[in-house]
């Protein structure tokens, strides 16, 4: 049942979601040098997610993000795996950060680590595992 307040709240979450996922970006990028990184930048990503899902209904966020969150779990475990034998290839143990340089031309010399492809799959993982299971305990099927 719809309140008067709705339209309050729907306002209010539009720019809340922003600020979260501004903020999972946030902790997801600075996750190499402060505490951060995939795993919470996967769980504040899902939190702007679920309030999508608290102010509207699970299916209109469902059909707007028309993405199979097994498929993203799948994807990010794959990555992260593929980075740790990335490290066996070169006779290093399993999870073994490879570093290199590239000459960007924009950011010009950078420097490019295995660890950030790492960070990527658990994101993906955490993203596509947690909202799997939000999604199938709000289903009402």
């Amino acid at each position: 049942m719809k309140g008067p307040n709705d339209v309050i709240l729907r306002t209010a979450a539009k720019a809340v979601v922003l600020i979260i996922l501004a903020f999972s970006i946030h902790l997801f990028i600075s996750g190499h040098h402060n505490p951060g990184g995939g795993f919470i930048g996967g769980l504040a990503f899902v939190a702007a997610i679920v309030l999508l899902f608290l102010v509207d209904d699970i299916e209109k966020v469902r059909n707007n993000i028309a993405v199979d969150f097994k498929v993203v779990t799948a994807i990010g475990i794959l990555i992260a795996v593929s980075t740790g034998i990335v490290g066996m290839v070169d006779e290093k143990p399993f999870l073994d950060q490879v570093f290199g340089v590239a000459n960007l031309p924009i950011f010009g010399e950078t420097g490019l680590a295995t660890a950030v492809l790492f960070d990527v799959g658990v994101a993906l993982t955490v993203i596509g595992a947690s909202l799997t299971i939000i999604i199938s305990i709000g289903d009402d099927r």
